[in-house]
C-alpha cells in the first residue's frame, strides 16, 4: 500500500480489519501496462446505463424484473450513436440473494452487450442516493423527483459494521473472478462517488463517520477485486475538490487515484472546467476516462464536452440513455422542488425518448459524427 494510505488510516485511528487479506499480493498496474492497454482500446464513448424500465440496479437485475429484450432494443439505439462501452451498475445484495442466477443474467447483458459491440464498466460499490436498499420490489417513482429510487450498494448498515465485510469481499471476488478473463468487460469501477454524503437527498439519514469507514473499506474492495487476476483494469472515479496535485486532494480522491489502474473522472461543469479538469490529471501518466458528464442545465453538452474528449483522447460516458422511470432527465433540483405541475425547460439527462425517438437531433448527429472518425 502506498504510505500515503498508510498515514491516512493512522492519523484516522481507522481498525476497520483486513479479513484475512495479505494486502502485498496484488500491485496495481503500472504505467506502462496501463497506457498499453489504452492503445489497444478504440476511442471510448458510451453512457451510465439503467434500462428505461427500471428505476434503479436491484430493479435492473433482479430475476423478476430482469428485461433482456428491453437492454437489447436500448442498445440497439446506443450502437446506432456509434458507442462502444456502457457504466453499469451492480450491487452486494444481489449476489447474496442469488449468486448463479445473478452470474447468469450478467452472462446473458454480456452477450445482448457483445451483439451491440458494447463493452461494460461495472460498477461494484456506490455511494449515491439512499442509503436503505432492500431486495424484492422497488417502489415507484416519486412523482416529478431525479432518481428517486436508486440506491447505495452497500447500505448504511453493513457500511457501519465491519462484522459484515467478509460478505462484500464474497461478493467481489465472487463477481469479478466469475468475469476475471471475460473480454467483453471493458474494466471495472471499483466505488462511485465513494465519499458523497448526499447532502441535498438524503444527507439527514447518512452516516456521520461515512469519510472514515470509506477511508478503510475502499483500499480493501481495490484488494479484493486484484485477488480475482482480473484482465480488465479497475478504477474509481475522483469527482469533486482541487485535483491540481495529490497533497491537495481529500484523503478519498488520493486513495482513489493512487489505487486506480486507469483514471477516471466524473464533471458535469462547462467546457472550460472539463478542459481543466483534464489537464490536472495528465500528472499521473495514465489513461483518462470520464464516466460522468453531461448536464444540460449545468453547461455540460455533447456538442462542446464531446469534442473536446475527442481532442485529447478521453474516454467519455454520459449519465443517462433513455428516459425512464430513474427520472434523470429532472435536474437535481427536483429533490427541493419536484416538477410536478411543469416539466423542466430542458432535459438535464438522457438521450432518448421510451420510443427511441432522439430528444434532440443535433446531439445524435454530433455522436455519429465525432465516433464515425475515431
Amino acid at each position: 500500500m502506498g504510505m500515503s494510505i498508510l498515514k491516512a488510516w493512522l492519523i484516522c485511528g481507522l481498525t476497520v480489519p483486513f479479513c484475512g487479506l495479505s494486502w502485498a499480493q496484488e500491485a496495481r498496474w503500472t504505467e506502462d501496462r496501463a497506457n498499453q492497454w489504452y492503445q489497444e482500446q478504440p476511442w471510448l464513448v458510451g453512457a451510465n446505463f439503467v434500462p428505461s424500465d427500471a428505476i434503479n440496479e436491484l430493479e435492473m437485475w433482479q430475476a423478476d424484473t430482469f428485461d433482456a429484450k428491453e437492454i437489447d432494443r436500448e442498445f440497439g439505439w446506443a450502437e446506432g450513436l456509434g458507442m462502444n462501452t456502457m457504466r453499469v451498475f451492480l450491487h452486494n445484495l444481489l449476489w447474496e440473494q442469488d449468486a448463479a442466477g445473478f452470474q447468469g443474467r450478467l452472462n446473458e447483458f454480456l452477450t445482448i452487450a457483445q451483439k451491440h459491440h458494447i463493452r461494460p464498466v461495472f460498477v461494484l460499490f456506490d455511494s449515491c442516493w439512499d442509503p436503505d436498499p432492500k431486495l424484492g420490489p422497488q417502489h415507484p417513482p416519486i412523482p416529478g423527483v431525479h432518481n428517486s429510487g436508486w440506491v447505495q450498494a452497500p447500505g448504511r448498515l453493513i457500511l457501519a459494521d465491519s462484522k459484515q465485510y467478509p460478505r462484500l469481499k464474497a461478493y467481489v471476488e465472487g463477481v469479478v473472478g466469475a468475469f476475471a478473463n471475460d473480454p467483453r468487460i471493458l474494466a471495472w469501477d471499483v466505488w462511485n462517488e465513494p465519499d458523497n454524503n448526499n447532502g441535498t437527498s438524503f444527507g439527514k439519514i447518512e452516516l456521520r463517520d461515512k469519510q472514515r469507514l470509506i477511508l478503510a473499506l475502499l483500499p480493501q474492495a481495490f484488494a479484493w477485486a486484484r485477488a480475482a487476476h482480473p484482465a480488465q483494469p479497475l478504477t474509481s472515479g475522483v469527482w469533486g475538490g482541487d485535483w491540481s496535485s495529490l497533497d491537495k486532494m481529500s484523503s478519498v480522491a488520493r486513495l482513489q487515484i493512487e489505487e486506480s489502474d486507469v483514471i477516471s473522472f466524473h464533471n458535469y461543469g462547462w467546457p472550460e472546467e472539463f478542459e481543466g479538469r483534464i489537464h490536472e490529471l495528465e500528472q499521473f501518466h495514465r489513461p483518462l476516462i470520464c464516466t460522468e458528464y453531461m448536464a444540460r442545465g449545468a453547461g455540460s453538452l455533447f456538442d462542446t464536452i464531446l469534442p473536446l474528449a475527442k481532442k485529447y483522447h478521453v474516454g467519455a460516458i454520459n449519465w443517462g440513455l433513455v428516459k425512464g422511470r430513474s427520472q434523470t432527465y429532472l435536474p437535481w433540483d427536483s429533490w427541493q422542488r419536484p416538477y410536478v405541475l411543469e416539466t423542466p425547460t430542458v432535459w438535464f439527462h438522457d438521450i432518448f425518448y421510451e420510443d427511441g425517438t432522439p430528444y434532440r437531433l443535433r446531439e445524435v448527429e454530433v455522436f455519429r459524427e465525432l465516433t464515425s472518425r475515431r
